[in-house]
């Protein structure tokens, strides 16, 4: 998992000089920082907004999975986001949980490990706060995968087309 410091760059390397690398941010949220209550199962689980730049050329298509590699047990996927156009330059609080999106964006949600489609938020058991890492992906082919599609069904379609990736970290806990 990549560390809040390699939160942008190249997935095969440093970029050649004068290249910007991509980048993902939020305005709800630091990088490293507390994810607002909003934007969890404590609040109205709204998912954040988020918005990215410096896309790499030959870019067709974009894709997001928020995970907590911090959940007892195994790494917990609270989003799965596909089939989202590179002239879209992030997203708006609070998504519809429908699996094929038309308004705000066009797109494809998966399922989480809630076993539902959409974004699931930050809900840690009590004790010290848990990392949530939203991966952008920048593909560089359109993926056909239907609607509802897991992470791990994500991750294979992808992986001989992506280009680059980025990563925003947000933290959130409970208390003990």
């Amino acid at each position: 998992m990549p560390s809040a410091s390699a939160a942008t760059g190249n997935a095969t390397g440093p970029a050649p000089a004068g290249r910007i690398d991509i980048k993902i941010s939020s305005p709800a949220f630091a990088d490293g920082g507390p994810i607002p209550r909003a934007h969890t199962c404590d609040g109205a689980d709204l998912s954040p907004p988020l918005t990215w730049s410096g896309l790499p050329e030959g870019t067709r298509e974009l894709a997001l999975i928020c995970d907590d590699p911090d959940a007892p047990g195994k790494t917990w996927v609270h989003w799965v986001l596909y089939g989202v156009a590179p002239a879209v330059l992030g997203l708006a609080t609070g998504l519809p949980s429908e699996r094929e999106l038309r308004r705000p964006i066009v797109a494809r949600q998966g399922t989480t490990d809630f076993r539902r489609v959409g974004y699931g938020g930050p809900c840690p058991p009590p004790g010290a706060p848990h990392r949530y890492v939203f991966t952008l992906y920048a593909l560089s082919d359109v993926l056909k995968l239907p609607a509802g599609a897991t992470k791990g069904l994500l991750l294979e379609a992808m992986k001989n087309i992506t280009l680059e990736q980025a990563v925003l970290v947000g933290k959130y806990g409970r208390g003990a």
